[in-house]
């Protein structure tokens, strides 16, 4: 039987990478996308070209809401009936950069409310399931959960406080689930993204052209979903059974301290 990854957020942007790069490598594919079907759809369809064997399906959640979280593990149970890997993907950007004096207590609820709380739950619904498969003593069953962060984790912006705070308490979420699941034999990992060009930063394009040319990062380019993917994909294929807690950065060396 092949292994199962749920990747959330996987109709666009870097959840398209992450889920291209795992069909690559022959993995089903439970695709969660929140709003845009039609974006699902195109990515389910591109999963099963390049790989024609695979099982892929969409499932429209909310995973900031209770109930669809757990219809979405529900889905997957009668769907594929188990889950090798959990990937953390879906998150927002705030809907208007505002100065930190300025930022509404309604726009820090709703970042919060998708970027922490929804991937929080939706790991600890996935995290008993995947115990109980354990348990079980399913074969070649070796599970993980991946967690996509952001440098904006640890890196002050000053005009989208909210975001940066839900990134650094997500980052919280990797070291937690690591402690508390590697006794069930299950690895946790923090991927941290840089720079990607995706939709989301295609408004401030210019800014970070300029900012890579004057040396922003040791690699000078823009990272893409691509990147990304392959990261997950190295995990997804067990490749680091001896570790957990980690974080995989792929910022283009933006975290290294220069002088």
């Amino acid at each position: 039987m092949r292994k199962t990854v749920l990747i959330t957020g996987a109709s666009r942007g870097i959840g398209k990478g992450i889920a291209l790069g795992l069909a690559h490598l022959g993995f089903d594919l439970l695709l969660n996308y929140r709003a845009n079907a039609e974006s699902a759809a195109s990515t389910q369809k591109e999963c099963e070209a390049i790989s024609p064997d695979i099982k892929v399906l969409t499932f429209k959640a909310d995973i900031s809401d209770t109930g669809a979280r757990v219809s979405l593990i529900d889905f997957a149970r009668t769907q594929f009936g188990r889950l090798d890997l959990l990937v953390n993907n879906a998150g927002v950007a705030p809907e208007q950069r505002a100065d930190l004096l300025e930022e509404t207590e309604l726009e820090f609820d709703r970042l919060l409310k998708i970027n922490l709380k929804g991937p929080y739950f939706l790991t600890q619904l996935a995290a008993k399931w995947m115990i109980e498969q354990r348990s079980a003593g399913s074969l070649n069953y070796n599970p993980a959960i991946i967690t996509i962060s952001s440098i904006s984790a640890y890196t002050a912006s000053v005009n989208r406080g909210a975001y940066c705070i839900s990134k650094a308490a997500l980052s919280m979420l990797t070291p937690l689930y690591a402690a508390r699941l590697a006794g069930f034999g299950i690895n946790v990992y923090e991927i941290r993204p840089g720079i990607i060009a995706t939709d989301m930063t295609s408004g401030v394009k210019a800014k970070y052209d300029q900012l890579i040319a004057e040396g922003l990062s040791p690699i000078a380019r823009w990272g893409t979903p691509e990147d990304v993917g392959k990261a997950v994909g190295a995990i997804a294929q067990g490749n680091f059974p001896f570790s957990t807690g980690e974080v995989i950065n792929v910022d283009g060396g933006f975290h290294l301290r220069r002088l």
